[in-house]
């Protein structure tokens, strides 16, 4: 009953704060796989029309559906890609300033259901 108890209440404080949930930050950017960005268990990345260069308009619950490729600290971007600051004031990884994102419906690698998302805002992330 007392783990029971402890778990409901982290989740409830963990609810009420806002906080994103992602993977682990990422030391190094993504790389390229079957001709898409893959993260580093290999599964797909997206990016989001509604984001600007180098800013996510992905927050709150859109951020639990679309949990962002957080930065680990110290990782160092270069060439095309950078490390953008979100709302939240996270790190995340962005690909020629589009901020990166993973799906909680993609469930194995390979998995690309984001793509075509939001009548088409959602795509599958591409060098």
């Amino acid at each position: 009953m007392l783990k029971s108890f402890a778990f409901t209440a982290f989740a409830v404080t963990f609810a009420a704060s806002g906080a994103v949930l992602a993977a682990e930050p990422a030391a190094m950017a993504p790389m390229a796989k079957n001709g898409m960005f893959v993260d580093a268990k290999g599964m797909t990345l997206y990016t989001f029309d509604k984001d600007t260069v180098g800013k996510s308009a992905c927050n709150g619950p859109c951020a639990k559906n679309w949990p962002p490729l957080l930065v680990a600290d110290g990782a160092k971007a270069s060439g095309d890609w950078s490390v953008i600051t979100r709302d939240d004031g996270l790190k995340q990884w962005a690909y020629k300033g589009k901020p990166l994102y993973g799906w909680v419906k993609d469930t194995k690698p390979g998995d690309t259901t984001g793509d075509g998302f939001l009548n088409g805002a959602w795509h599958t992330a591409r060098p």
